[in-house]
């Protein structure tokens, strides 16, 4: 028991000298053999030396660190910028409607007395009383596949691919001769060719006709009674031809110029697209945040998640880990990357004022990982509270005595 006694006549100073040493031998071998921490500690992620070191990897071949600054900042937004609807397709409207084969029409002619080729008289079933009509409206007819509608005393007339003034002037000229002075109308009764589709997330979707007011793409998805998400997640699709762009719908709203003219056969989608990053790490708030289509910037996406946790982050690292297109900064795919993207860690210094200004053009892109690092000083804490831990036993008198008791 001789130890016993020793531990309890030594004075208080004595054993608080002599847990301060016990504290640094234990920091002291946890630390030896590791450069920052060691493995087993508990920690968020990789730390920024981690990070840099990754390129290193066996594991991750082929990935690329690249600091942040206004030049690759430009870059990437140059590569990423959207292609205009305005710069895309034409935007003029056009006024005069044309005949399609499946179009239905109706057509009316006048002559002028005395002599008459299709009027006669009737008599009126209100009043009762016999008039005579210069006027005869031929029954509906469906524009053939060839193109051709067939008008009495007139023959076959071509109407498809013309425009009802030059159809009025074809049967008025295949009239003449035989009826006197023939004045012609034709009217459109259904559109059937000259239509828009108009699909995915809106109200009712729909084909919608197009008339000589020359619709928008604002319209057509009026006609369809609008979106059924928020308009900062949609995007427009407009495929015309073998072309096809979109565009967020906030972004159409805003600039008039993207509301452009529609034309037959368009078909405009509507997509619903929840865009989101995910945040981990040293930030304020971990998860998974959504952002509209038209995207946001670095320093939005920080704001969103509350900033930096000052308690334990490291504001010199700040990653963005994403998978780029091999045309983005001129950057090669490794062999094994899954669909010619590369695995790229875009790097941001908060320590370094001017990157607040390049935080604010930076773009975040759908599934970016945004990352901070703990700072060294927090992995200290940690190891610091774990050495208190262990030796706070020996400082603490209470636990001292009980400690004596329990040898006895």
């Amino acid at each position: 028991m001789k130890p016993v006694t020793t531990l309890r006549t030594t004075p208080f100073k004595y054993r608080t000298t002599m847990a301060a040493g016990l504290l640094t031998t234990i920091i002291s071998l946890i630390l030896s053999g590791c450069a920052t921490y060691p493995s087993w500690l508990s920690s968020s992620g990789p730390s920024g030396q981690q990070v840099q070191e990754s390129q290193q990897s066996d594991r991750m071949e082929g990935i690329q660190v690249i600091d942040i600054d206004d030049s690759v900042t430009r870059r990437l937004m140059s590569f990423h910028k959207r292609t205009l609807f305005s710069d895309s397709f034409a935007t003029t409207t056009n006024t005069n409607y044309v005949i399609g084969a499946g179009d239905v029409i109706e057509v009316t002619v006048w002559e002028a007395p005395p002599s008459m080729l299709f009027g006669g008289e009737i008599v009126d079933p209100r009043s009762r009383i016999l008039t005579t009509t210069t006027a005869t409206t031929f029954p509906e007819q469906m524009v053939s596949s060839k193109g051709m509608i067939n008008i009495p005393f007139a023959g076959q007339v071509a109407a498809a691919g013309k425009t009802l003034e030059q159809i009025e002037a074809q049967i008025a000229k295949g009239l003449k001769g035989r009826a006197n002075q023939p004045q012609v109308l034709v009217r459109l009764i259904r559109n059937n060719t000259a239509n828009v589709t108009v699909i995915g997330e809106v109200t009712t979707s729909m084909r919608v006709p197009l008339t000589a007011s020359g619709e928008r793409l604002l319209d057509a998805l009026a006609t369809a009674g609008g979106v059924r998400q928020p308009v900062g997640k949609m995007s427009l699709q407009l495929t015309r031809g073998d072309q096809m762009r979109a565009l967020p719908l906030d972004m159409i709203i805003r600039d008039p110029r993207q509301n452009i003219a529609l034309q037959p056969g368009d078909v405009l989608t509507a997509l619903f697209q929840p865009f989101s990053f995910t945040a981990l790490g040293a930030a304020t708030k971990n998860g998974e945040i959504n952002f509209e289509t038209q995207g946001i910037s670095l320093a939005q996406a920080l704001g969103r998640v509350g900033g930096l946790d000052d308690t334990r982050a490291d504001a010199r690292a700040v990653f963005i880990f994403r998978l780029e297109d091999t045309g983005t900064l001129g950057l090669a795919a490794p062999p094994a990357a899954p669909d010619s993207k590369v695995p790229v860690i875009y790097q941001l210094n908060l320590k370094d004022p001017a990157s607040f200004f390049v935080a604010q053009s930076f773009p975040v892109n759908n599934e970016d990982v945004l990352y901070i690092s703990n700072a060294p000083v927090a992995d200290l804490q940690k190891l610091l509270n774990i050495a208190t831990s262990i030796t706070y036993p020996f400082v603490n008198s209470g636990s001292i005595g009980h400690y004596i008791k329990e040898l006895k």
